[in-house]
């Protein structure tokens, strides 16, 4: 699928490569599926050499007598730390998407378009297990290493006012300015891994319920706009009663957090 494309304005000539779709009719499933899950088959991806074994099982159950009850279930296959049995959430009403993807060098291609969309979810019988997970990755992603930093200039020219700098601007009533204080808004926050910041916020959760979003910016220190997508998917926000304007967690996910704090 190589074309030469002309340029007009230089007279000379570039190879270009256009988009590969021969599979773009090809019907993908697209699944969300929990951090520890998802780097265990990346590791068993790129492992040399590769595992020939599936990775898990889907299961399909279904009621003869009612077409439209249709239950997903997957089981790992391989040594994935966590849960073993994952039930599979499917969505029919989602934007429509395609797939996409980049080989070594550089050509791109379609290879499907989203059906469905999934999201995995441990089964009941394992919530206190993944709780139990999330508690001990989020005590590990808490534990802070010391660094030690060497700053190139360590004179410090820049630390300190130069000889003759002192005394040289006038201070008086009128002219006098205050330096503006850095508001907290202002100060740019860098983001976490989404899946350490989730252990976080069940950290969080786990010693209160509920939480404004304000809140929550100062304990993770966190952009608030990455936080509200986080918030999103985990939490359900008050808008009226007691706890109007603030979240707490989802149903499932408060399960797990009560289960995992009676260990």
């Amino acid at each position: 699928m190589e074309e030469e494309h002309i340029n007009s304005g230089g007279g000379g000539s570039s190879s270009g490569a256009a988009v590969d779709t021969t599979k773009a009719d090809r019907q993908i499933w697209l699944m969300k599926c929990p951090l520890v899950i998802s780097k265990s088959w990346q590791a068993r991806a790129a492992s040399v050499p590769a595992d020939p074994h599936p990775v898990a099982k889907v299961v399909l159950s279904l009621d003869p007598l009612r077409s439209d009850d249709i239950e997903f279930t997957m089981e790992m296959t391989g040594t994935e730390v966590g849960p073993r049995s994952y039930s599979l959430n499917m969505f029919k009403d989602f934007v429509p998407m395609c797939v996409f993807s980049e080989n070594n060098q550089g050509r791109l291609a379609v290879e499907g378009k989203v059906e469905h969309k999934f999201d995995m979810k441990p089964h009941n019988e394992n919530f206190e297990e993944y709780g139990k997970l999330c508690r001990e990755r989020t005590s590990k992603s808490m534990i802070k290493n010391r660094q030690i930093q060497v700053i190139d200039n360590d004179r410090g020219m820049h630390m300190r006012p130069l000889p003759g700098m002192v005394g040289l601007i006038a201070v008086n009533s009128k002219d006098k300015k205050k330096t503006a204080a850095v508001k907290p808004s202002d100060v740019k926050r860098t983001r976490r891994d989404r899946g350490e910041l989730e252990d976080i916020m069940f950290k969080l959760f786990e010693r209160q319920p509920n939480w404004t979003l304000k809140q929550l910016v100062q304990e993770t220190d966190q952009p608030a706009q990455f936080l509200k997508e986080i918030l999103n998917e985990l939490c359900v926000y008050n808008k009226r009663g007691a706890n109007q304007g603030t979240y707490e967690l989802k149903p499932e996910y408060k399960k797990a957090a009560e289960n995992t704090g009676a260990d």
